[in-house]
């Protein structure tokens, strides 16, 4: 049951927003990585999913298996984006980073917008578990990286210091070379802070998509059957549109999709599209230093070879423009710029 039509379909916010930026543990924009934003690796479920699944998309794909306690769920996943938050932090401030990282739990669940109480603690080692179980077998790249492996989201987890009580008080969470790979790479978004009280997953699921593929733009829209398949449903088309459906009237009532409104529109021969529209509530980057920097005359020749015929001049201004709408910092400017050149030349042919 959604509640009634006044109530909102956010979950309370559970603690105060200035609590999250107490100290340097907590003064972290939660990220998200893009690889796992654009491929369903986290299952919508809150029942244990034992479904094996293989996504292919162009020459990449991922294949994830879950361990008997099933897959990592979107809820699990908020361990990882507060993991990456902190990560990306000290990355700003300059402070030397590892996969390794150590944390308070009731910091991660108050981040989180989580409750407290000896449930969650619990519901946090059943997430850890989930995701040390977790396999993925994939060759999408990450930093420059392309990656034939199996490997897990995290390599390890352990319980540092319990109290009396044994609740948790401190975690060692080890994340996997993919992950970090993609952090160091600044492959991640920024996410509105109102993800957490999103109560379903596949609401979350639907921003993630949206948040990856509309950016800054102004509107961006995808096929029902495709964003099915995108989100790892495992309905029917009926019961996902249903589902999709719900998430629609609910925004236009309470408009409480975070960034972006979602409507479902009916197109030519009955094809079926959700649209997500901007609802220029995310601030741009105005962080000039943090743009990449000026491109080589060797990249600029490379760039030529590579789109015969285009005024690279121009493409680097796309190239530009584009990192900006995503919030993305190449961690190699000059590969990152000619693998987008390939992409412009691919898709628009000879000039």
């Amino acid at each position: 049951m959604d509640g009634g039509p006044s109530r909102s379909p956010l979950l309370p916010e559970r603690h105060p927003s200035s609590d999250f930026f107490v100290c340097d543990v907590l003064d972290a924009v939660p990220k998200g990585d893009l690889a796992s934003m654009e491929h369903p690796i986290f299952s919508l479920s809150t029942k244990p999913d034992t479904r094996l699944r293989r996504y292919e998309q162009g020459d990449h794909f991922v294949e994830v298996s879950p361990s008997v306690k099933g897959l990592a769920t979107v809820h699990d996943r908020d361990i990882l984006i507060y993991c990456i938050s902190q990560i990306i932090a000290a990355i700003n401030e300059g402070r030397q980073v590892d996969r390794t990282i150590r944390l308070k739990a009731h910091d991660m669940l108050t981040a989180t917008n989580r409750m407290t109480n000896g449930q969650a603690y619990e519901g946090l080692k059943a997430a850890l578990e989930r995701l040390r179980g977790t396999t993925i077998s994939t060759n999408i790249k990450t930093g420059g990286t392309e990656t034939f492996d199996v490997f897990g989201l995290i390599e390890r987890a352990r319980v540092v210091r319990e109290t009396r009580e044994g609740r948790m008080q401190e975690l060692e969470i080890v994340l996997s070379d993919w992950v970090f790979n993609a952090i160091e790479a600044r492959e991640v978004l920024t996410l509105h802070r109102d993800y957490f009280r999103l109560r379903k997953p596949l609401e979350r699921r639907m921003y993630e998509l949206a948040r990856k593929h509309c950016g800054h733009q102004s509107e961006w829209s995808i096929g029902l059957e495709k964003l099915k398949e995108k989100c790892g449903s495992n309905s029917t088309l009926k019961e996902f549109r249903r589902l999709v459906k719900s998430v629609v009237q609910q925004d236009e009532a309470h408009c409480h999709m975070p960034d972006y409104s979602v409507r479902l529109v009916e197109r030519k021969a009955d094809v079926e599209k959700v649209v997500f529209a901007n609802r220029q509530t995310m601030e741009r980057r105005s962080d000039a230093t943090r743009l990449p920097p000026p491109l080589s005359g060797e990249t600029l020749q490379a760039a030529r070879q590579i789109a015969p015929g285009w005024d690279v001049h121009v493409i680097e201004q796309e190239w530009r423009a584009w990192c900006l709408d995503k919030d993305c910092t190449p961690h190699s400017p000059a590969q990152h710029f000619l693998k987008f050149c390939l992409t412009w030349a691919e898709r628009r042919g000879a000039a």
